[in-house]
């Protein structure tokens, strides 16, 4: 069986949850805010939105996975920041991050595309660990080819925050070597990533869709395991 017919497949046989609604499956699910998206493009004020891309209606809604990335000024915005975590009600606190952030680029995350303003996303999780923690919003406004969004994301991967020279323990809370204090926690970030530029966002959302990319990889290279056993 071909690899894509496989993984839409797969793709059909798990319900999912989206913005309070429960679908059968991710393609039912995208179906859905792919009709809604088209409802916003049908007003003439939506068009109207400062850095509205020039394309048709058809070739926005193509491209998009809404409501997670549009090829527009996503509509959904609101709804998606009122689904994230809660604010807990504790002050807000945090001491300046004063440390050296030094972090080569051969990171294969980094190398997979190339872009003259790239960070790699190591060192921004760093700042992300010490000013944030699980579950809060994180705004890149000019994100490029988001790395700040696979950085929020990885600072859910506890071997890639030990990497970075913190300690973790079993209950997930990280702490500088020597220190007793921690300073974060394991979990993700939710991250909001615009751009002018809809071929950067186009980038941004493949980056930071790693299970999809993840399934694609597997299903087109299970013929080689397949041949093995």
């Amino acid at each position: 069986m071909p690899g894509q017919k496989r993984m839409d497949l797969e793709a059909a046989a798990k319900p999912v949850s989206c913005l309070g609604l429960t679908f059968e499956n991710e393609n039912a699910r995208r179906e859905h805010f792919r009709d809604l998206l088209r409802e916003h493009l049908s007003n003439p004020q939506f068009h109207a939105t400062p850095g509205f891309p020039k394309a048709s209606d058809d070739a926005i809604v193509e491209l998009s996975d809404p409501p997670y990335y549009t090829a527009c000024p996503n509509p959904f915005m609101a709804q998606l920041i009122e689904n994230a975590a809660p604010d807990d009600g504790n002050p807000y606190y945090r001491t300046p991050l004063a440390v050296d952030v030094a972090e080569g680029k051969n990171d294969p995350i980094y190398n997979l595309h190339s872009y003259h303003t790239k960070v790699p996303p190591r060192a921004i999780m760093r700042y992300i660990l010490h000013y944030t923690k699980p579950g809060d919003l994180v705004l890149d406004s000019f994100c490029g080819t988001g790395m700040t969004g696979v950085a929020s994301q990885l600072c859910g991967d506890a071997s890639v925050i030990k990497e970075l020279g913190f300690k973790v323990d079993p209950q997930g809370k990280v702490f500088q070597h020597g220190s007793s204090d921690p300073c974060s926690q394991v979990g993700a970030r939710v991250p909001v990533l615009l751009d002018l530029s809809p071929a950067a966002t186009f980038i941004t959302n493949a980056y930071n869709t790693p299970q999809r990319l993840l399934k694609n990889a597997c299903l087109r290279r299970r013929w080689r395991r397949d041949s093995l056993l």
